[in-house]
């Protein structure tokens, strides 16, 4: 069934998108990248600690959704360093790739963190992400970092991206 952009709203989390989140990251990315299990859990534990110590006043996280089906998800964190937050979890569904949506998530996620008062926002991905790291791009982040790593059973690149927000 074909999505209407403009039914989808981004709103905050409910009960069960955490699970939601894990399983489809866990799904998608074997598929699509081949990881390997070791993959879901390292979601599992940033959501965890997202609903655990999340500070409402600086942390936040958005579910993208129509008719109340899950299309995809952004988080804006603290990263641990002053003025500086860190993008997670940027996903979308395939059926919802291609619609605009990977935007409207990193326009909520980056409005709020200059809201927040954050002067930075950085984040971590793969080169093979090509799709996502074109959007990062586009919207003038830089990748100031890369390295090649074995992660998730297969051989990446990892990338740091940091965008500044003044």
């Amino acid at each position: 069934m074909a999505i209407d952009p403009d039914s989808v709203v981004l709103r905050d989390l409910k009960i069960g998108d955490l699970g939601w989140l894990i399983q489809r990251h866990g799904e998608y990315y074997a598929e699509n990248d081949g990881f390997d299990e070791t993959f879901e859990p390292l979601v599992a534990e940033i959501l965890t600690d997202f609903a655990r110590n999340r500070d409402p006043e600086s942390e936040r996280g958005w579910i993208a959704a129509t008719g109340g089906r899950r299309l995809g998800s952004i988080f804006c964190v603290q990263s641990g360093e002053p003025a500086v937050a860190k993008l997670r979890l940027l996903f979308l569904d395939p059926d919802a790739q291609g619609l605009g949506l990977g935007q409207r998530l990193l326009n909520a996620c980056i409005g709020y963190a200059r809201q927040c008062g954050y002067r930075r926002i950085r984040l971590w991905t793969h080169e093979s992400h090509r799709t996502a790291c074109a959007l990062y791009q586009k919207n003038g982040f830089i990748c100031t970092a890369a390295k090649p790593v074995t992660s998730f059973g297969q051989k990446l690149v990892e990338q740091t991206w940091e965008l500044d927000l003044t």
